[in-house]
């Protein structure tokens, strides 16, 4: 299993084939996903790319992180896992007060 980068700062204009253009110089990359809003179909400004080796992965961090990409200087890191969020909504909290009798 390969190495997954976390790319941000993105230009909202970037496409998957460009990203993947990016960091095929550091070595193979085995997935390139940009993330998209679902209601807009627009790109959010980061995605994760997925490099074939540890090596290759550390490698295109140090070359790319900071580095200047159709106008924006990208924030390259390895990816941390998702976590698990719960499902529940938000809501209005609370079960309300107790009884309270006057003593």
């Amino acid at each position: 299993m390969g190495t997954k980068l976390y790319v941000g700062n993105l230009s909202f204009d970037t496409t998957e084939s460009a990203l993947n253009t990016l960091f095929a110089p550091y070595g193979s990359v085995v997935s390139c996903n940009l993330i998209m809003d679902r209601f807009t179909n627009k790109s959010r400004g980061f995605g994760f790319v997925e490099m074939s080796s540890q090596a290759e992965a550390t490698k295109a961090i140090a070359e790319l992180n900071g580095k200047d990409f159709e106008g924006r200087a990208l924030t390259v890191n390895e990816a941390k896992p998702r976590e698990e969020r719960s499902g529940g909504g938000g809501g209005y909290g609370g079960g309300g007060g107790g009884r309270r009798d006057r003593f």
